[in-house]
């Protein structure tokens, strides 16, 4: 069985189950393994525009599952450079390839030092492990 991080060592992690990727100053923000499970089948997602801010902690998005609809909270401050539009033909892909292919945005970093906030993937799968919600 894999663990939920699988083998993304280079992700940092929020607490409310989101992930980031920095390459040359871009972050790339999606639902972690262990969130996309918790929320069950995903129906819809709503995302920001190309262009929009986000504020490290604002709601910048919705996920609504089979079970409930819930707030994406930006991990990180930036403006978005991208977004996954292949999620709205196929909002599965959240939960088919949560690391990789059901990415939600790319923002330009705004600080980088808001990383330094994050978890990496040890104390990520320590605390999915414990059964610790993030909350």
């Amino acid at each position: 069985m894999r663990s939920p991080v699988e083998d993304v060592d280079t992700l940092r992690y929020t607490k409310d189950h989101l992930w980031v990727r920095v390459e040359s100053g871009h972050a790339r923000i999606g639902l972690s393994a262990h969130g996309q499970k918790a929320l069950g089948d995903v129906i819809a997602v709503e995302l920001p525009d190309i262009g929009d801010l986000l504020e490290r902690g604002e709601s910048f998005g919705e996920v609504e599952s089979n079970r409930t609809v819930s707030d994406l909270l930006a991990p990180v401050s930036g403006r978005v450079k991208a977004i996954n539009i292949d999620l709205e033909e196929s909002p599965s892909l959240v939960n088919e390839d949560p690391n990789h292919e059901g990415w939600l945005v790319e923002v330009d970093l705004a600080d980088a030092a808001e990383l330094d906030d994050l978890i990496d993937a040890d104390q990520y799968e320590s605390m999915v492990a414990d059964g610790d919600d993030g909350r």
